[in-house]
């Protein structure tokens, strides 16, 4: 991945506490795996952004390279990388999704 295409990255992951990199948007997921993440981040009711990774196809491989993770979707929460569909998905259901991110938009 280019500089460039880094910085673009960092400056998203860091443009809200929680970000998620999916394929479609929040109102309109192209997926049923970014289908699944909007809904358990609608069902926590946490605010959230979304990058389309279908607009930008440097996003869309560079996001996989960054994250060392190769599928999307990708959820970063205060700059980290949380994990794609499967994990929130286990950490929804364990609770620990929800204490996890009512720490970070508290901090």
């Amino acid at each position: 991945m280019d500089a460039s295409t880094k910085q673009r990255i960092e400056e998203l992951v860091s443009s809200s506490p929680i970000v998620v990199f999916m394929k479609g948007s929040k109102l309109m997921p192209q997926c049923g795996f970014s289908n699944n993440v909007v809904q358990i981040l609608h069902a926590l009711g946490v605010p959230f952004e979304t990058f389309d990774v279908l607009s930008d196809m440097e996003i869309r491989q560079g996001i996989k390279e960054f994250s060392n993770w190769p599928t999307i979707p990708q959820v970063y929460v205060k700059g980290e990388f949380i994990g794609g569909s499967d994990i929130l998905i286990e950490m929804y259901n364990s609770g620990e999704l929800r204490e996890q991110l009512e720490v970070a938009l508290a901090s």
